[in-house]
């Protein structure tokens, strides 16, 4: 008798470029709220709403973690710390 054959394993995701640009913006320290607003709306030509909408998606996502885990840990603590305190 012959063991099973096992499926093969779906490959893993990969982020889009404007994906890791996301994680790319949020790896930068910036002077204020309105330098980081202004270089969202410059380079990734996305209003600072839906940036903050792609991300918060992006940080539920495992080709997110595996490509940048300390900035998706750091950021899934702030968005938990944030959640506890409304």
């Amino acid at each position: 008798m012959t063991a099973p054959a096992t499926p093969p394993s779906p490959e893993p995701r990969r982020l889009s470029d404007r994906d890791r640009a996301l994680l790319a913006m949020e790896r930068l320290s910036w002077p204020g709220p309105g330098a980081k607003e202004r270089a969202i709306r410059e380079r990734l030509a996305l209003s600072p709403t839906r940036y903050y909408q792609l991300l918060n998606a992006l940080l539920d996502d495992p080709a997110a973690l595996a490509h940048d885990p300390v900035t998706v840990n750091r950021l899934r603590r702030l968005r938990t710390t944030r959640e506890s305190h409304r």
